[in-house]
């Protein structure tokens, strides 16, 4: 079979190699992949930003769906034929976070699924949405259960309350077609006014383009008469938080999620402890928090956004077309 391989950090520097089929222990399960899907984690994690000191060779990604080829002796939950998702942290199954649990997430601290074959423990794999195509699948275990942790899974939104949602990526196009489902008020900045058209037609309530309104976090408090919205999901990392701070009531909430302008310290406390905001830090999500989203994906028949679909084997390409950041919703790939 053949996987890609980092062997030394950087995109020009991935490698598609042979290597020999892997089999199922016990309660392990053989998948042939059928998608994947990127994420600016896996932009990172192959550029080496991510965590330099990662062990080499691994294969990158985390996102990817497929069919059940093979299980092992013990295992209940699969049968041949089935078609799986992969969980982002293969141990994480439920309850909170922890240090074991966040050191099972795929394409980082353990292996990824940027191969023709891999293998899953039993209790690392969820059915994915019937309506869904299989790259649609693929799109769903890091960035639209982050942004449903982010939205559901800490104080539920009332419907009628306000998100504000930062820009055009994975997380944030699922948190919009989310938080519409739910009933919410979202707010959504982009820079590209054909992104925000894009945005408006998945029900935007309101747009800001931040180019020319760099000061987005008082139009944001504007459009909420001056109140502040009541969560701010948080992709942009150093030069966004601050804003977002100033963007969210008293009392409010934001999820801090990525970084996408760099993970610079850039916040001092007062604002935060002064106004009550809840600032909570979103890694992804559990086993379980993944199989609620996707009765809530099923129910209202959600689809989410792909950009662009690559073979498989033209990851790097794929990569370099994410580092351009010129894409609206997901990146996928085809086996």
């Amino acid at each position: 079979m053949k996987s890609f391989e980092i062997r030394e950090f950087g995109i020009d520097n991935l490698v598609l190699a042979e290597t020999e089929k892997p089999r199922p222990r016990p309660f392990e399960v053989l998948v042939r992949m059928t998608a994947a899907s990127l994420n600016f984690r896996d932009h990172m994690v192959v550029a080496g930003a991510y965590n330099p000191k990662l062990k080499r060779p691994m294969t990158p990604l985390c996102d990817g769906v497929g069919i059940v080829e093979e299980i092992g002796a013990e295992v209940v939950r699969w049968k041949k034929g089935d078609r799986v998702t992969a969980t982002f942290m293969q141990k994480w199954v439920e309850g909170p976070v922890s240090r074991e649990k966040a050191g099972s997430a795929l394409g980082g601290a353990i292996q990824g699924i940027a191969r023709e074959y891999a293998v899953f423990h039993e209790e690392g794999l969820v059915r994915p949405p019937d309506h869904l195509t299989d790259e649609e699948a693929a799109t769903l275990p890091c960035a639209a259960v982050t942004a449903w942790h982010a939205l559901f899974e800490h104080t539920p939104p009332v419907p009628g309350e306000t998100v504000l949602l930062q820009g055009t990526g994975g997380v944030s196009i699922f948190a919009l077609q989310f938080a519409r489902a739910a009933g919410l008020r979202a707010i959504t900045t982009s820079s590209s006014e054909s992104k925000i058209e894009r945005l408006k037609q998945l029900g935007a309530s309101e747009t800001i383009n931040y180019k020319q309104s760099p000061d987005w976090e008082q139009q944001a408090r504007t459009l909420t008469a001056g109140m502040g919205v009541d969560h701010v999901i948080e992709v942009g990392g150093s030069d966004t938080l601050p804003k977002s701070l100033r963007a969210v009531k008293m009392g409010g909430a934001v999820s801090v999620i990525g970084g996408l302008s760099g993970l610079e310290p850039s916040v001092s406390p007062t604002q935060i402890l002064m106004n009550g905001i809840r600032v909570q830090g979103i890694y992804v999500g559990s086993r379980l928090m993944f199989e609620r989203m996707n009765r809530a994906i099923e129910f209202h028949r959600i689809k989410p956004i792909i950009d662009r679909t690559f073979p498989w084997t033209e990851l790097t390409e794929a990569l370099r077309y994410m580092q351009k950041q010129q894409h609206f919703g997901k990146i996928c790939l085809r086996f």
